[in-house]
């Protein structure tokens, strides 16, 4: 399969960014930026474009592994919110513990991509300080330089706010990193921040977002990518949605393998399969942006709430548009809350209007979310399941057809 990996970082990083700015309150944009600022120094060391673009992709999933620690550790509490409630040096606990183990699964997650250069410890000591007080206790000088890099455009945009950076904040800025080096950052990467980062660098974080400073410093580059790279990357990125909130744990993922399974079902070619397969782990990505309160609500939602809640399949939509040569999947992944009758959404399409393949994710959609078990429910039994697709069908919500083949292809008595 054909993609750009660089590019469609670019685009899932937007969804990252969304749980950043709702768990540990960080302004929308903080991958991106820390990835201009990595590439500003990363050039300035001299690596070669290959290196810089897998580089990058590291930084701008430096934070991956967020939605996986927050739900394990945290449950229903945000990071600032518990951090908020507590005194000081417990915080300081809970805070070496978040950035221990979201390096530790963001590194072991990291090996799910198919980078062509060694990537190996970058997110895994990106939390790390020169003089061996971070949370894995390892010194500069048993780190990387790319890993230390990433700590110093980390610590920068967490502790300034680079879009609306003065000149003289900037040398302020400046200041407090040479005073840093050796303690907080490597003296190496502060040397590399000194000489390659100067004020008119960051203006163009002012001008333009963070993306298009991005786009301007590496070139496209479109692969192709095996069956199992890009199940890989999938299945990284579906992770990353099922553990958003406990209440959908396993959906995307099981969307994904009964896309896969459907696809074979309808004799699709292989290339389709994998890119159904894609498109159903894909599915729900949006979902990032919704905040978990909405996502974790136990009863009905309000208007206002629900409203904000269908805004998942239009920000999937947004986010997988802006990868190139995908653009099937986008239709495929973003339109499952679609009705055949034009009583669904985002865009209120009518059966005349969804091809097979959107009919078929929306039953699949359903399906799952009514077989699965969650915290406040059972998965309902096949039959239940269908019954109530059928009575779905019936009203002219979902293609009789489809969960007719769904009935016959996932009926454990068949």
């Amino acid at each position: 399969m054909k993609l750009d990996l660089t590019d469609m970082l670019y685009a899932l990083s937007f969804a990252l960014d969304k749980v950043e700015e709702e768990l540990l309150g960080l302004d929308t944009g903080h991958g991106k930026r820390v990835a201009y600022l990595s590439l500003i120094m990363g050039e300035e060391a001299g690596y070669r474009e290959e290196e810089l673009r897998d580089f990058i992709g590291c930084c701008l999933l430096h934070d991956n592994a967020l939605t996986e620690y927050i739900h394990e550790e945290l449950s229903h509490s945000s990071m600032s919110e518990l951090l908020s409630v507590v005194p000081s040096d417990i915080a300081k606990m809970k805070r070496s513990k978040l950035d221990h183990d979201h390096s530790v699964i963001g590194e072991q997650n990291i090996r799910l991509m198919p980078f062509r250069t060694d990537v190996k410890n970058i997110i895994l000591f990106h939390h790390e300080n020169a003089n061996g007080s971070g949370p894995l206790g390892m010194t500069d000088s048993e780190t990387t330089l790319k890993s230390q890099i990433l700590r110093l455009a980390d610590s920068v945009d967490t502790s300034r706010r680079l879009t609306t950076l003065t000149n003289a904040e900037f040398e302020e800025l400046r200041g407090w990193v040479e005073k840093e080096a050796g303690i907080l950052f490597s003296k190496e990467a502060v040397e590399l921040f000194l000489k390659a980062v100067d004020y008119d660098k960051l203006v163009c974080l002012h001008n333009k977002d963070a993306l298009s400073c991005l786009r301007e410093k590496l070139h496209e580059e479109i692969l192709d990518y095996s069956d199992e790279e890009v199940r890989n990357i999938a299945g990284l990125f579906a992770k990353i949605v099922d553990y958003k909130s406990e209440f959908t744990q396993n959906h995307s993922r099981g969307v994904a393998e009964k896309a896969e399974k459907m696809a074979h079902y309808y004799g699709f070619d292989d290339e389709k399969v994998l890119r159904y397969y894609f498109a159903g782990a894909m599915h729900d990505i949006g979902k990032l942006a919704v905040v978990n309160d909405i996502l974790e609500k136990p009863g009905k939602l309000t208007e206002n709430e629900f409203s904000k809640m269908k805004n998942h399949a239009a920000a999937t939509h947004y986010i997988l548009n802006q990868i190139k040569e995908i653009p099937d999947i986008v239709n495929w992944a973003s339109n499952h809350h679609e009705k055949l009758n034009g009583a669904g959404y985002p865009q209120g399409l009518t059966a005349e209007e969804l091809s097979l393949e959107e009919r078929l994710m929306a039953c699949i959609d359903i399906y799952q979310a009514l077989t699965e078990k969650r915290p406040y429910k059972d998965g309902m039994s096949h039959e239940q399941s269908i019954s109530i697709m059928m009575d779905m069908a019936r009203k002219g919500e979902l293609d009789e057809s489809i969960v007719e083949d769904i009935n016959n292809e996932f009926n454990p008595l068949s």
